[in-house]
């Protein structure tokens, strides 16, 4: 006599839940992938102005100490 085998598991079908859930899943890793790749982009301008405003502000203290260098002798 032979042992019986248990019938394979049918295949789960995808219902509208199932479905939904997939779907939301796919798009939240889709919205997190795309939220990184901004920060990313955001970062590299950021410190392209960031080093703009620097040497601005750099360049401005310089020109004010030497216009107050140039004309140190004519205060007095």
């Amino acid at each position: 006599m032979t042992d019986p085998v248990a019938p394979p598991p049918p295949e789960e079908e995808e219902n509208e839940v199932l479905r939904a859930a997939r779907e939301r899943q796919q798009q939240r890793e889709a919205a997190e992938a795309a939220q990184a790749a901004d920060e990313e982009e955001a970062k590299g301008k950021r410190g392209w102005k960031t080093a703009a405003a620097a040497g601005l502000g750099i360049g401005s203290a310089a020109v004010i100490a030497a216009l107050l260098y140039a004309n140190r002798g004519k205060i007095k």
